[in-house]
């Protein structure tokens, strides 16, 4: 295992227990983000990174009982965490690593990664490898339930030019790794910008 997911695990396995406890008002901003997301009845869907789980339970309203939920993640602490929370009937959960998914290629519809590009270790690669796995035409939301300058407050911080997540840096990280962004909003309320999977 590399450092970098060493350090993932580390970093969020000592706060698996309590995250849901220290974000309590985030489910809006979650349903909102995968709305905006136009998932349909039936559809196949990954939520990368998924953590405690909390986009499982409005990506199963969006796709019905017909869908397919997946929920992979690192480390094994968030993954029993979602487990204890009840989201595990919402998706099928799976200790994954984002870079080498256990999925066939083109095999979803849309893949929704909340928190998720601030800790890829290889953001190029790790975008292709998402973009493998989801149909030309499908779609990939990248969110926040708070924007970025927000974020950085939290975490006594300033917003930095090389910040990934700046339009100016993600635009052209995304088109390089298979998707083309159709929106993008940073706000205090919230970070969501969408692509497509180029044909």
């Amino acid at each position: 295992m590399s450092d970098d997911h060493t350090h993932v695990q580390e970093f969020f396995g000592a706060r698996a227990a309590d995250w849901d406890a220290r974000f309590p008002d985030d489910g809006p901003a979650y349903a909102a983000a995968v709305a905006v997301l136009g998932l349909r009845e039936g559809d196949r869907v990954l939520d990368a990174g998924c953590g405690t789980g909390r986009a499982l339970p409005p990506l199963r309203t969006a796709v019905g009982p017909s869908g397919v939920v997946l929920g992979a993640d690192l480390t094994p602490a968030m993954l029993q965490a979602a487990v204890r929370a009840g989201r595990d009937r919402d998706g099928q959960l799976l200790l994954a690593d984002v870079a080498a998914l256990p999925l066939r290629a083109q095999s979803l519809d849309a893949v929704f990664g909340a928190g998720l590009i601030s800790h890829l270790p290889d953001p190029a690669e790790n975008l292709r490898e998402l973009a493998r796995v989801v149909r030309p035409g499908g779609t990939l939301a990248l969110f926040h339930p708070i924007g970025r300058a927000a974020l950085a407050a939290r975490q006594g911080r300033r917003i930095t030019p090389d910040d990934l997540r700046a339009e100016p840096n993600l635009r052209p990280l995304l088109a390089g790794s298979g998707w083309r962004m159709t929106s993008y909003a940073d706000e205090d309320s919230r970070f969501l910008a969408l692509a497509v999977r180029d044909a």
